[in-house]
């Protein structure tokens, strides 16, 4: 998706964002970026459907705004793997996000110890080169 407020951005009322704000497209699938225990997937709020997994040694990664979630708590999780899926239009209300859009809006915020953390370290770059084949 299309970053809408990264981590540390202030909104209206000052405060700054505590995780990454995503447009994405409609019905997208969405992947997880680590490998972790799913310890909670359900609805929560106004947040749409919400998928809370334990990366273990204090991490924990929060993804919200869902419309549907394809894992079971319990479940071990690898990263880039499916795990949900976007709606066709915004279901959730989260953060500091211009409310006019229609598109659907992922939330993704990383924990250590219970405090929010800058996810950038977190997400790898993507390889644009393709591997040259030398035979």
């Amino acid at each position: 998706g299309v970053q809408l407020v990264g981590y540390g951005d202030r909104g209206e009322s000052g405060e700054p964002a505590k995780g990454i704000t995503l447009a994405t497209r409609a019905n997208s699938r969405v992947v997880t970026p680590a490998d972790g225990w799913v310890i909670y997937a359900g609805p929560f709020r106004s947040y749409g459907q919400l998928l809370i997994l334990d990366a273990g040694d204090g991490f924990h990664i929060v993804l919200a705004g869902m419309e549907r979630i394809d894992v079971q708590l319990g479940q071990f999780v690898l990263v880039g793997e499916p795990v949900g899926s976007m709606g066709a239009k915004r279901i959730a209300s989260i953060g500091a996000v211009d409310v006019s859009s229609t598109r659907p809006i992922l939330y993704v915020e990383f924990r250590k110890d219970g405090d929010s953390i800058d996810p950038t370290p977190w997400w790898a770059e993507a390889n644009t080169k393709r591997a040259l084949n030398d035979s």
